[in-house]
């Protein structure tokens, strides 16, 4: 739906308070008892594609936000914090990072990111794999800056489900340096990828000293027994797991966690194997080797329970 009146749309995240319209984030099973709120502007587009619910609309605040089944991804004031941390900490953890695998990622910002250490003729390969081609073309539309690389001819984008795609990886040679999961929260085509079984296709599509990393979809504060599992879960297949934080204010206790992971033991994740150029710096608005360490340091509390 286009050209929507905020007055008459109606929407299971949004509520009229005090005569304004704001959207609220709401999740029993991962945050019960809290919500994150935004103001509303103006609804940009509305629809159901074959596989979500796909929600935009321009916020007083934070500009364009993408909301996929209740779940806000992005807003173009602070995406990029994410978007660079989930790329740059395994690209530069790796001596040789040239093939580098994107599951899911439809709103283009990792792959944005990526192209930062094409052009830096670091990075020889790319493809994503996105099973929404939906969100792909209305992230073009709507967050530009973020999609700018959609049709880039460096980038191979496959309209796939990402994990039938690593299925398929199994009878074939191809392998990946760095494979890159931006999925969405686990419910729906996402669930399937914060299991173990899918370590383990992970595993099978990385070259040796290969590194992974996915987000988690919950934070310390928000359910850190949760963590804890997906911990457990991915060291059953990865030799090397380490955990870090994202902090950025759209998601809710303003904090994201990432895990990573490789079979490499001599690898030191929590450190860049590589400087990035000085005349290339001013291209990173989060991300820098002292960010990339300290992402990885926890309160006594959380790091007694998930890495002790």
């Amino acid at each position: 739906m286009l050209d929507l009146d905020l007055g008459s749309f109606t929407h299971p995240s949004i509520s009229q308070v005090g005569g304004k319209y704001w959207f609220y984030e709401k999740d029993e099973q991962s945050f019960p008892g809290q919500s994150f709120g935004l103001e509303i502007e103006k609804i940009l587009h509305h629809t159901h594609s074959k596989y979500q619910d796909i929600l935009i609309f321009k916020s007083t605040k934070f500009g364009n936000v993408l909301v996929l089944n209740g779940i806000i991804q992005c807003t173009e004031r602070d995406e990029f914090a994410y978007q660079e941390l989930i790329t740059h900490v395994p690209i530069m953890s790796h001596t040789n990072p040239e093939k580098i695998l994107v599951i899911g990622g439809g709103d283009c910002g990792v792959i944005r990111e990526v192209i930062k250490h094409v052009e830096m003729g670091t990075v020889k390969e790319v493809t994503m794999v996105e099973i929404d081609d939906m969100v792909i073309k209305l992230s073009a539309k709507y967050l530009p800056q973020m999609a700018k690389f959609h049709n880039d001819p460096r980038v191979k984008i496959i309209i796939d489900d990402g994990f039938e795609y690593l299925k398929s990886l199994q009878t074939q040679s191809n392998k990946y340096d760095v494979i890159i999961t931006d999925s969405s929260d686990p419910e729906g085509p996402a669930e399937e990828f914060f299991k173990v079984n899918y370590f383990n296709l992970l595993l099978n599509a990385l070259n040796e000293n290969g590194i992974v990393i996915m987000q988690s979809s919950e934070n310390i504060w928000l359910n850190i027994n949760y963590l804890k599992n997906l911990l457990v879960n991915a060291k059953q297949v990865f030799h090397n797991v380490r955990y870090l934080q994202c902090y950025m204010p759209l998601y809710t206790s303003g904090q994201l966690g990432l895990i990573v992971a490789t079979n490499d033991c001599q690898n030191d994740l929590s450190s860049p194997q590589r400087s990035l150029p000085a005349d290339k710096q001013s291209q990173f608005k989060y991300y820098n080797s002292a960010v990339h360490q300290a992402s990885f340091v926890l309160p006594n509390w959380a790091n007694s329970l998930l890495n002790n």
